[in-house]
């Protein structure tokens, strides 16, 4: 005689069969049947997508057919098995039903309503109770959904692949690098349609409401990514702002070009103008951190109808012949850590810098840039290609005829609110660079000295944020 749980164990199995076909149909994996007296009455499976109607859920169409069969809304006497936790839907019809016992085989961390986010069936104050049983063939019914899901993120790969076409001469981190990245939930959005991309697959985070009265578009440095403003992103958001951060092309998931040569000052403007364009960034603070600061004056002396404000975090020199030593000081020590190996590169490297950081977090910096042909860009803004001075191998009179126009605009024609930040910690630019440029931008206030922040400011974070949002207030 088979016991208890191995007669569960059967019909579970027939609530998978149903399941399969769902997943045949492009459904969610979902399967139901309902059982009395040791027989099948009536089966459900998922088909919300195929029918247009949100309560197409396997347990509805189980409970439907059930309730026509027997003539009864009421359901005394069966036994309702589905191979996921029920929704809250799901939950109040089964209850409704009288049904006196269910059983579900994988737990539903996100919309269970039998224990995993809430327990309907444990409401006391209800009329009616029904007996739970979690966790019948709970491996096959969670592997089965976990197959379905991962095939659908590979078949949107694939369009979004094809969608974005990789360039012969760029090379694409895969996905999978990124997968499990620690603090870092936002969902990626891609462009690559740009007229200076010519092609090139740009990633960037776009969050919080496009009519929000207050936009920051956050640009890191060398050799980050828009992982660096993971600790602020928050803080912007829960004050209601639109925020967008970029991964530069070269960097993070952006495509990255193989040649060095590629990356030069001036395009690298030209595709953030354009992009904000695209996105239609209005009322923007522009954030920029190390190097970056220097493609955010640039961006805000060729579009000042769009920026109100900019905050320079760690900032490098931008006027011509200013601390060329120090330049190459850190251009020196970026090619140094981008020239490591794997398991010591640059989330070490940023480790060493910034503070402490798990190991996890520096392998996030280390995921863009599996092996050397990934980091031309590192390579090449350690040269000087993200900086406007008039050093490295970027300088020339592209770069310059950008340079002087954008140093002209801040000493002449800048009116939006200025916030300098520095870094105590940080021994190439530190305070000095930071009040030389806050001279030329005429901030009304003084640097903020941050004394036990390294170059890599954003890893401070919430404070960092805090501070923004209440300085450059609408």
């Amino acid at each position: 005689m088979n016991t208890p749980a191995e007669h569960d164990a059967h019909w579970m199995r027939l609530a998978l069969e149903q399941a399969r076909e769902a997943a045949e149909a492009g459904e969610v994996p979902v399967g139901a049947v309902v059982v009395r007296d040791g027989q099948v009455i009536a089966t459900g499976r998922n088909a919300p997508v195929g029918s247009h109607d949100p309560t197409a859920h396997a347990e509805i169409a189980a409970l439907r057919a059930a309730a026509e069969r027997l003539g009864n809304y009421r359901l005394d006497g069966c036994t309702l098995y589905v191979t996921l936790e029920p929704c809250a839907m799901c939950s109040g019809a089964m209850l409704h039903a009288r049904l006196p016992r269910v059983v579900y085989g994988a737990a539903e961390a996100k919309t269970g309503a039998a224990g995993s986010v809430v327990n309907l069936f444990a409401e006391p104050r209800l009329n009616h109770q029904t007996q739970i049983q979690g966790g019948v063939l709970a491996q096959e019914c969670g592997a089965l959904l976990s197959d379905f899901f991962q095939t659908r993120r590979r078949q949107q790969r694939a369009v979004a692949q094809a969608a974005h076409p990789l360039r012969d001469d760029a090379l694409r981190t895969p996905d999978a690098a990124f997968a499990g990245v620690p603090g870092y939930p936002w969902a990626p959005h891609y462009v690559s349609d740009l007229p200076a991309l010519a092609g090139l697959r740009l990633h960037y985070l776009d969050e919080g409401p496009h009519d929000a009265p207050r936009t920051w578009l956050c640009l890191h440095g060398n050799p980050t990514w828009s992982y660096l403003y993971r600790r602020m992103l928050p803080v912007f958001i829960e004050a209601g702002d639109r925020v967008v951060a970029p991964d530069l092309i070269g960097f993070g998931r952006s495509d990255k070009p193989k040649k060095e040569s590629a990356h030069r000052f001036a395009w690298h403007v030209q595709v953030l103008q354009e992009l904000a364009e695209r996105l239609d960034l209005r009322h923007v603070v522009l954030v920029g951190q190390g190097d970056s600061h220097g493609l955010a004056m640039a961006l805000a002396a060729v579009a000042p109808e769009r920026v109100v404000g900019l905050m320079a975090l760690a900032p490098g020199e931008v006027q011509d012949g200013v601390s060329a030593s120090a330049l190459r000081q850190s251009g020196q020590e970026s090619l140094r850590a981008v020239g490591m190996k794997r398991e010591s590169g640059v989330g070490a490297w940023l480790a060493q810098e910034s503070g402490a950081l798990s190991a996890t977090e520096q392998a996030a910096y280390d995921a863009p840039f599996p092996d050397a042909g990934y980091r031309a860009a590192l390579r090449a803004a350690a040269q000087g290609a993200m900086q406007p001075a008039d050093v490295g191998v970027a300088a020339g009179a592209e770069t310059a005829a950008l340079l002087q126009p954008t140093l002209e605009f801040f000493r002449t024609a800048w009116q939006g609110q200025s916030l300098v930040v520095a870094g105590g910690r940080d021994t190439v630019f530190g305070l000095p660079a930071a009040q030389r440029l806050h001279a030329l931008l005429r901030s009304s206030s003084p640097v903020w000295l941050l004394p036990e922040a390294g170059r890599f400011l954003p890893e401070q974070g919430a404070a960092v944020a805090r501070r923004a949002v209440e300085y450059f207030r609408p």
